[in-house]
């Protein structure tokens, strides 16, 4: 079953349905679910699905060519493989169709790899005569920096030629969670919180199993598909394996100021600041800076905290990674009891912010909140920090969020601390409040909320995306 990617299949869609030749570039990292989504849309639509191997560019073109040529084109009927990539290309304006004649090249740098001018000969055609045809090309490619610095980079043929370019990120919270249709809310939260928003993580949890037997079989077992995940993809991406494993390592168990991951991995500043680019760039980790904070300000790497933006790395490197030992020689009981389990709340509490911030999104989309923010994140100064804050353009209206991943009511004190945390400096600014509780909220908060601009958020509320009752 295909879950999610509305936004993605209607991008796509509204593109087939426009007049003119479209040259589409989809991209994002490895898992992110691009081959799945490219193939839902392809659903019903005459088309050529092309998947590029690591192969020489002979067997390439003839692999290509077989697949185009068993479309019935007028050149099946005299040729049984065409003699060059220019021919070949040429070929999408004769594939039969009843709407645009769409043509799929996927892992598209595997094409290019063993022959660099086939982004010329794209554009050179492209330029001359498919632009103007009823065509559709999508080009899908896993290899980010290459797709950005190859394809889409200035100085480089198809630069300009795009008529869209569709980089495709993780799954939001609401459609991760249809994984587990099963699992209670609360399990929900903890699932998110383990795998996140990846397609390819979220299909190897079973719902119709516990969370802990999905952890310790999908996950802690060696042999599962999780279980080395992690470190397949980094070889993939990356080079000096063992420095990068150190530095997300060191972000995964809380160390996120640039001095703090200094400390930890002692890896010279100036090489540290340009390995954090890289993994910033593969969208691994995230530079979070106060959402208060100026653009001027926001530009130095010296600020701002690194937190890792891919759930499942956070938790691999906060929970395999350092128990490998012991998971090799099959302790999986021992490491879920004694290292997974403790700290599971803990470490869920990250991800329930982002969760909470999300759920604020969708409210604020649905414009169901007292204001309409432009800007969401995190605030902190010296002293004082925010789970949540979200304000207007003109900043007159503040929405102040606190969430308590606890066992325990989010009570009185709590809220009286919070309340003390900020003040704007504008003193006509309304300021609003809400809080997220795991385990709800004290009978006297809740009588203080209904007189106040202060709105508790249930976890109910927060799975189903339902605003809180207003005072």
């Amino acid at each position: 079953m295909f879950i999610g990617r509305k936004n993605e299949l209607q991008f796509l869609e509204d593109k087939y349905r426009s007049k003119g030749g479209q040259l589409i570039v989809v991209y994002g990292r490895r898992r992110i679910g691009k081959t799945e989504t490219l193939r839902k849309f392809c659903e019903g639509k005459d088309h050529v699905f092309y998947t590029c191997t690591e192969s020489t560019n002979e067997k390439q073109l003839k692999d290509f060519s077989a697949r185009m040529l068993k479309k019935n084109v007028p050149a099946a009927k005299y040729l049984r493989e065409f003699a060059d990539w220019e021919q070949a290309f040429a070929c999408v304006s004769e594939l039969p169709s009843e709407g645009k004649k769409l043509l799929i090249i996927d892992e598209f740098p595997y094409m290019i790899k063993n022959n660099r001018s086939i982004p010329s000969l794209l554009q050179k055609l492209w330029d001359e005569k498919l632009k103007a045809e009823n065509v559709m090309i999508i080009l899908c490619g896993s290899a980010m920096s290459f797709i950005e610095k190859e394809v889409l980079a200035e100085k480089n043929p198809l630069y300009g030629r795009a008529t869209g370019i569709l980089k495709m990120s993780k799954m939001d919270f609401y459609d991760a969670i249809q994984f587990f249709p099963k699992y209670p809310h609360l399990e929900k939260i903890y699932a998110y919180a383990i795998l996140g928003g990846i397609p390819h993580y979220l299909k190897q949890f079973d719902h119709n199993q516990s969370l802990e037997k999905n952890i310790k079989a999908n996950i802690l077992q060696k042999g599962s598909i999780l279980y080395s995940e992690i470190e397949f993809l980094i070889r993939q991406e990356l080079r000096e394996t063992t420095i990068y494993n150190t530095i997300i390592e060191a972000i995964a168990l809380g160390n996120t100021k640039l001095n703090e991951i200094y400390q930890k991995t002692q890896i010279d500043k100036n090489k540290l600041t340009v390995y954090l680019k890289n993994l910033i760039d593969l969208g691994i980790i995230e530079r979070e800076v106060p959402v208060s904070e100026s653009i001027k300000k926001q530009a130095s790497f010296q600020r701002g905290l690194y937190q890792i933006t891919d759930n499942f790395f956070r938790f691999w490197y906060a929970f395999v990674f350092p128990c490998i030992s012991e998971l090799e020689t099959g302790d999986i009981d021992g490491v879920f009891h004694q290292v997974v389990k403790p700290s599971l709340n803990q470490f869920t509490s990250r991800s329930f912010e982002l969760i909470c911030r999300e759920y604020l999104r969708k409210l604020n989309r649905q414009e169901r909140l007292p204001f309409r923010f432009t800007k969401i994140g995190r605030w902190w100064d010296k002293t004082d920090e925010l789970d949540i804050m979200a304000t207007d353009k003109e900043k007159n209206h503040f929405l102040i969020g606190e969430c308590k991943f606890k066992n325990a009511p989010f009570n009185l004190k709590d809220l009286n601390t919070l309340l003390a945390k900020f003040k704007p400096s504008n003193n006509t600014a309304r300021v609003y409040y809400y809080l997220f509780s795991k385990n709800g909220f004290s009978d006297e908060l809740i009588s203080f909320a209904a007189q106040k601009n202060i709105y508790p958020v249930t976890i109910n509320q927060l799975i189903d995306g339902l605003p809180p009752v207003l005072p």
